[in-house]
């Protein structure tokens, strides 16, 4: 096998072997098998004339203390035990491929590594636990529609002055209480559990490429470049040349927060690696981990220089083992699964059906596409549109997203929160989770020209995200000519729509109180200014924290906003017909899904101007121009909706 395969000097012409034909290694002891007599290596290498696993005593540094040579065994793995304790040792493991030895790389199982995972490094994972990790244990979750996910990047959540945090930029960081901005409100951690949300969804944590872990503030990013899959990033420990450090604290986050009543899901990148030739798996197996293009050279859907092969045997093995890791190990909730298109529904499917046995309320979601054209044909990838065929698993609604606030890619775009016409049907798709709904019809939504939800669970609701611009900046391009005050307006009803839609809700961290990125729209490696939170701009919004913090409160006491079946949102969820343009409207039967509000009216009004609405019946005023009332104000039969707003009314 290895005589077929031709390494040249540009792998974009290399022809290569046919990889249907190579053998799977099926136990689940790749990587480091570690005990204090003897520590057992198995790196899967089908092609290697030799492997060898290199000893060293640090992490970085010509420190070599001894080499092996492996033996190969079955499924086109080779083996090795050594005696002894091993412990805090650092290793690596390298290749002779068709008489070239290739570079030194941990294996892709490594579970600990030392500074900027050049390196793995023997640990016994019992060492790693926070005290009481044993009694660890998330907080009660029932449905999939119950969660309220925030999405956070762990830098940005500690790193301003406003913050009050003391281990700024830190796993660290997020573990501290009682952090107060400079008015004294809540921030972090408490911020969190103030607000109401459920999931924390944290940008990548896994160990990534992009920042120099010796010189953590000199450069940011977001962590979608992976280099170790298993390992938490280093950058955000306060000591990332040792490999204990990095796994006890994110533990201790993850700890902390199910202590405070939170989940924690993770943002996982198995789609690409950050470099290609040179990854971890590439110089074990070469060009067996990648899809390749009708020329021989990687393909590309990621647009990140290449994309996984998760349909072959040992890459669908890598990202089930993966996954089910974090959950045995550091007791994650879900997982938001990055340009998920890339990946097969086969395999999509089978980490559903493993993730959920061992965590049966675990949130899987993913982005139903992918950011450029992939060799392996649409009907077999885990896109948008064949999200009916997943099990479990959640996808993004761009629909939903652009129908609120206008296409991310025409930043001068308007959607129905900023007052562009013909975007209801766009909205509803969204309002009813893309499921089927006899009511909306399909040739005037934006994107999608059916509904591809089973079940409303199967839908993320949101209407921005890490990714282009958020939310208060986009308004600012889309919308100038309107006042501070429209523009608040639009943010809240844009929110609004989010969180009084079915299926799942999702929002941006800060989001909650006017963050802004100052206009950048993809700030992936903008400095701190940029992307750090500031907290003293929940004193400045108060008002807008305030009716969110309520929005969230009422969609979780209410299950009337978050159906779990598709056939009861087309039957108990009817939209109101003969209303003006630019305003939509729908009425809940609460009574049937055992609501205490036994009829729900919803209104939303997208034009700059007031509507007069005509009420069927007598209600009590819930929220009106986007103020939320706690009790009711008033009964009334009839209704003028204030410009850009939202409205809820009910009868008990």
């Amino acid at each position: 096998m290895a005589a077929a395969l031709l390494l040249q000097l540009s792998l974009a012409t290399a022809q290569w072997p046919d990889f249907n034909k190579y053998p799977v290694y099926n136990k689940p002891n790749l990587g480091l098998v570690y005990s204090p007599k003897a520590s057992a290596f198995t790196v899967y290498a089908p092609d290697a004339q030799e492997v060898q696993l290199l000893l060293y005593k640090e992490g970085a540094g010509e420190n070599n203390i001894a080499t092996h040579n492996l033996v190969k065994t079955e499924g086109g793995a080779f083996t090795l035990k050594v005696n002894g304790d091993l412990k805090g040792h650092f290793y690596t493991f390298r290749t002779r491929i068709n008489d070239k030895w290739m570079e030194e790389v941990p294996d892709p199982y490594a579970k600990s590594v030392g500074i900027n995972g050049k390196r793995a490094m023997v640990v016994d994972m019992k060492d790693t636990h926070p005290p009481g990790w044993e009694n660890d244990k998330a907080p009660a979750f029932k449905n999939k529609t119950n969660a309220v996910i925030y999405e956070l990047h762990v830098r940005d959540a500690s790193i301003a002055a406003s913050s009050g945090i003391s281990k700024k930029g830190k796993y660290a960081g997020l573990t501290e209480s009682n952090t107060k901005n400079a008015a004294g409100l809540s921030t972090g951690l408490d911020h969190l559990k103030e607000l109401g949300v459920t999931h924390i969804h944290l940008l990548p944590v896994f160990d990534f490429n992009s920042i120099d872990e010796t010189k953590p503030n000199s450069r940011y990013n977001w962590g979608y470049d992976p280099l170790n899959y298993n390992v938490p990033e280093g950058s955000y420990a306060t000591n990332a040349a040792d490999g204990i450090t990095r796994i006890r604290e994110f533990k201790q986050l993850v700890q902390t927060l199910h202590a405070n009543g939170l989940r924690v899901v993770m943002d996982v990148v198995y789609n690409h690696t950050s470099v290609t030739e040179a990854s971890n798996f590439n110089q074990l197996a070469p060009g067996y981990y990648y899809r390749q293009n009708k020329n021989g050279g990687f393909s590309n859907a990621s647009a990140c220089g290449n994309e996984t092969a998760s349909e072959r045997p040992m890459m669908r093995k890598f990202i089930l083992e993966s996954m089910m890791y974090w959950v045995k190990e550091y007791h994650i909730d879900g997982f938001r699964v990055d340009l998920m298109g890339i990946h097969d529904i086969e395999t999509m499917n089978l980490i559903s059906k493993e993730l959920h046995k061992i965590k049966p309320d675990i949130l899987i979601y993913g982005e139903g596409w992918t950011a450029g054209a992939s060799p392996l044909p649409d009907s077999l990838r885990a896109l948008k549109a064949n999200a009916y065929k997943l099990d479990r698993i959640a996808v993004f609604s761009d629909d939903l997203r652009d129908g609120i606030k206008g296409s991310v890619f025409e930043h001068a775009d308007k959607g129905f929160a900023s007052g562009k016409p013909g975007m209801e049907e766009s909205v509803k798709f969204g309002i009813t989770a893309a499921c089927p709904h006899p009511q909306v019809d399909y040739s005037k939504v934006n994107y999608s020209k059916a509904p591809y939800a089973r079940q409303p669970h199967h839908f993320i609701s949101y209407c921005e995200c890490h990714d282009n611009h958020v939310l208060w900046d986009k308004l600012a391009l889309s919308a100038p000519a309107a006042t501070g005050a429209e523009r608040i307006s639009m943010h809240k009803l844009s929110l609004s729509i989010v969180l009084t839609s079915q299926g799942i809700s999702f929002l941006h961290a800060g989001t909650e109180f006017l963050r802004s990125k100052k206009g950048v729209e993809n700030s992936f490696e903008s400095p701190d200014s940029i992307n750090a939170i500031d907290w003293n701009l929940k004193t400045k919004n108060k008002d807008v924290f305030d009716y969110v913090k309520a929005l969230i409160a009422m969609r979780k006491a209410h299950p009337a906003f978050r159906m779990t079946k598709a056939a009861d949102i087309a039957k108990h969820l009817i939209f109101v017909q003969q209303l003006p343009p630019g305003v939509i409207g729908y009425t809940l039967n609460g009574k049937a899904v055992k609501d205490k509000w036994q009829t729900i009216s919803v209104y939303f009004n997208g034009t700059g101007k007031e509507q007069q609405v005509s009420l069927d019946s007598k209600y009590y005023m819930t929220a009106i121009v986007n103020n939320i009332f706690v009790t009711p104000v008033n009964v009334i039969s009839s209704l003028t909706l204030a410009p850009y707003s939202c409205t809820v009314l009910y009868k008990e």
